[in-house]
């Protein structure tokens, strides 16, 4: 437990961060840029109503950054008993008693899949459609769904990678170390720059279309120039994710979660409620069943649906804090969450497409006719890509982390690794409880989470566009976290030859002699040599996800550099 002024500090930062961002945004009411009569008029009232706003909403949420930083170690060392659905069940948890050492998960099966769609669904869902119009519809319901299976097959090999692993301290840096320990840096540093650079477009998209959303709920207010500013929207909305960006656990961010996905309904209902009432069909033309536009428009919008599924980068997040880990609890995590997603693009896709044919456009709900409807359908998307801002500085601010506490390793001692330098990485429960869940200091906390808002927002606030940079970030980053490295990392570590693999294999075998004759007589002879088919095939599959995700990389790196860099 760190020292009470630490404490302290780490809950009066979020709160200096905060107020150091009301500032600047009462600085920018101030600006003598804006100088006309109806400014004068508005500007006390709108400070007033402004000030009144923050002390109402910042305050209960800098409180819970700071109970996350006094209290995280007592609530991740609070051990539940294990839960009576099954027996089945206790003996699973009961076995694994040795991997949860000092980190006891907290959060709910509900809160994790809230979470994990969240981090899945996002604005890419607006451009399902234009991607349809270029594949046909056979052709781009299959890849949707090809996608979610494969991204959720990557999510299902961090699953059992975890396995291998203390409980609660599984990580893609933990990973690397036992597998490929001189390149975990890179894998670390890629993860941090594609959710640092997706961080930043949500902030740039909060910029663009504020101004609009206020044009649309009152004309008047385009005569008020702060209010059409994008520095200004930025601004503000930073007040509103700095203190959601200190809390600890990604748990604390299911009820902002919920609030995004009911945003994300929102646009759902809008598109299929055009469509079902028929209000855009007039110049719909004709429809693209079977025969998709070209094959250079098709592997145009191919990144696009490949990476609507990325959210590998929080797995290991859900996977350490769910309170019942078995495999079936975080199979079923992984399948309703990339079975939603699934279906909300499908749903979207198809319904977008019909309402406007060939001429739809990048982003759907920019398509209909000015209305309140489509107003609130643009500030839903303001909320949700808000809310969706911390859940990428959780996993950028775990891997800057992991980028600055690696060290090189000497061959001999990377090879297999050795029996001390596996004691090193993997705590066992005689060295005791961990000092944190993410194994962060308060101090250290406090200061990589600082330095990722404080840039993104210097980047939101100087750049207007990253679309050529993401583009290559989401090419080499995406895929990585996605496919290629769960592929390798489950690869390398189920090999028979692993010491890690044989270690799991003996604590397997303890498993099965304290059940004792239960599973004989169901499985008979036959359950050992057909688990060793699946886990040889399992083994053989997760190299065919790497390969893909090189394939996938490759792809859209070219076309990237064809559509998007050489299009500018």
């Amino acid at each position: 437990m760190s020292a009470p002024s630490d404490q302290i500090r780490f809950g009066d930062l979020a709160s200096a961060l905060v107020s150091s961002a009301a500032q600047a945004m009462w600085s920018t009411l101030r600006d003598g840029r804006y100088k006309n009569d109806a400014d004068d008029r508005i500007r006390p009232s709108l400070i007033k109503a402004f000030y009144g706003l923050i002390q109402w909403f910042y305050h209960p949420l800098v409180e819970m950054a700071a109970y996350s930083a006094i209290h995280g170690d007592d609530d991740n060392q609070d051990v539940r008993p294990a839960s009576a659905n099954s027996q089945r069940g206790m003996r699973q948890r009961s076995s694994r008693g040795r991997k949860e050492a000092g980190i006891v998960g907290q959060a709910s099966w509900l809160s994790s899949v809230i979470n994990l769609v969240n981090t899945i669904v996002g604005a890419g869902v607006l451009a399902m459609p234009l991607a349809l119009s270029r594949m046909g519809i056979i052709l781009g319901t299959c890849i949707i769904l090809w996608s979610g299976l494969t991204a959720g097959f990557g999510l299902y090999l961090q699953t059992k990678c975890a396995r291998y692993l203390e409980r609660g301290s599984a990580s893609f840096f933990s990973l690397s170390q036992i597998t490929y320990p001189n390149a975990a840096v890179i894998f670390d540093a890629a993860i941090a720059i594609k959710c640092f650079g997706v961080g930043v477009s949500y902030l740039i998209i909060i910029g663009d279309l504020m101004p609009g959303v206020v044009r649309g709920f009152s004309e008047s207010a385009a005569g008020v120039s702060f209010l059409v500013d994008r520095h200004f929207w930025v601004t503000g909305f930073m007040l509103i994710v700095i203190p959601l960006s200190f809390l600890r656990r990604l748990d604390s961010l299911k009820y902002t979660s919920v609030i995004a996905l009911i945003s994300i309904g929102y646009l759902v209902i809008l598109v299929v409620a055009h469509f079902a009432e028929g209000d855009t069909m007039q110049n719909r033309g004709v429809l693209r069943i079977v025969r998709w536009e070209s094959a250079v428009a098709t592997l145009s919008s191919f990144p696009v649906i490949v990476f609507a599924y990325t959210c590998h980068q929080n797995m290991f997040s859900v996977l350490n804090e769910i309170s019942n880990n078995s495999h079936f609890r975080t199979t079923s995590v992984v399948t309703t969450s990339t079975g939603v997603a699934a279906f909300l693009y499908v749903l979207v896709a198809v319904t977008g497409y019909l309402s406007f044919g060939n001429a739809v456009g990048g982003n759907i709900v920019g398509m209909y006719a000015p209305s309140v409807s489509s107003t609130i359908a643009k500030a839903a998307i303001v909320v949700m890509v808000m809310f969706s801002y911390p859940l990428q500085v959780h996993p950028c601010r775990a891997s800057v982390d992991a980028v600055l506490k690696w060290r090189p390793i000497r061959l001999p001692e990377a090879a297999h690794g050795s029996p001390s330098r596996l004691a090193s990485l993997l705590p066992s429960s005689r060295t005791g409880p961990q000092h944190r869940g993410d194994g962060i200091s308060d101090t250290r906390f406090a200061a990589i989470t600082t330095a990722i808002i404080v840039l993104s927002y210097i980047v939101a606030m100087t750049v207007s566009s990253l679309e050529k940079v993401l583009a290559y970030v989401g090419s080499t980053g995406s895929t990585s976290i996605s496919f290629i490295l769960p592929g390798l990392f489950y690869y390398k570590i189920s090999s028979p030859d692993s010491p890690h693999h044989q270690r799991l294999m003996k604590e397997d075998d303890d498993e099965e002699e304290e059940q004792g004759d239960e599973d004989e007589g169901v499985l008979g002879g036959g359950g050992f040599k057909g688990g060793l088919w699946r886990k040889r095939l399992l083994r053989r599959l997760s190299l065919g996800l790497a390969l893909y995700g090189v394939v996938v990389m490759v792809t859209c790196l070219i076309t990237n550099t064809l559509f998007v860099v050489a299009t500018h």
